[in-house]
């Protein structure tokens, strides 16, 4: 696994030398900034975790926070000697995700950031199993469908045909090969139970998607996903 790239932003120019030493040990890349105005010459999507001080001179870190915000989305972690909540909060508010307030302790620095990057990892592994078109969202691990965020209760083969579809997008896919790849060969039901189980599924997506026919139908050919066909 590749090192871990953190900076430092911190007037202080021991205390960025101890985190910058002790990270160090435990495997992390960091790098340091001295002011508001040095970080922004940085700041870029290479960073998984951003420690940042508030009180330094010209560009302070509230100020610096919201204009990198827009830039990067890895944790930012404020260490300050402001302890008043509204401070807190402020930073928080800010696009902050923790506050430590100094003095601070090495140890606590290190599991404060190993847990931001813990939920980091979780957050996109999760996102590796959710496939999106357009307004369509299925969780892959959950077996749900999303339209526009609400969920499409469907039958457990209307959700294996959209799951067919999605994850071969503008592939035709004939009757019987649905019919076989959903149903399976010995399965006693009737092919027609395909057309029926996507006019089901056209029906619960239009309800809340008025729009757009997901499921194009290619007369004589099958079927095939192409969120580009609009319903006339």
């Amino acid at each position: 696994m590749s090192k871990r790239k953190i900076l430092v932003v911190d007037d202080n120019e021991d205390i960025c030398l101890t985190i910058k030493q002790y990270l160090e040990l435990y495997n992390y890349m960091v790098e340091i900034a001295h002011s508001g105005t040095e970080a922004l010459k940085m700041i870029s999507g290479d960073f998984d975790l951003i420690i940042l001080d508030i009180m330094m001179e010209g560009i302070d870190g509230m100020e610096l926070c919201g204009i990198i915000r827009d830039r990067v989305d890895c944790p930012i972690i404020f260490v300050s000697a402001k302890t008043l909540e509204e401070d807190k909060v402020q930073a928080l508010s800010i696009g902050g995700d923790d506050y430590i307030t100094k003095p601070f302790g090495l140890k606590e620095l290190k599991a404060r950031i190993d847990s931001h990057l813990r939920r980091e990892e979780r957050i996109r592994s999760n996102e590796r199993y959710l496939l999106s078109s357009k307004n369509i969202t299925i969780d892959l691990l959950a077996n749900e469908v999303f339209c526009k965020g609400v969920k499409l209760h469907l039958t457990k083969k209307e959700y294996e045909i959209i799951k067919l579809l999605m994850l071969n997008k503008n592939v035709v896919f004939s009757k019987e090969r649905i019919f076989e790849r959903v149903w399976g060969l010995d399965s006693e039901s009737q092919l027609e139970t395909v057309t029926e189980s996507i006019k089901n599924i056209r029906k619960k997506i239009r309800a809340l998607d008025k729009e757009t026919s997901y499921i194009k139908t290619l007369y004589g050919l099958g079927y095939k996903w192409d969120v580009t066909y609009e319903k006339r």
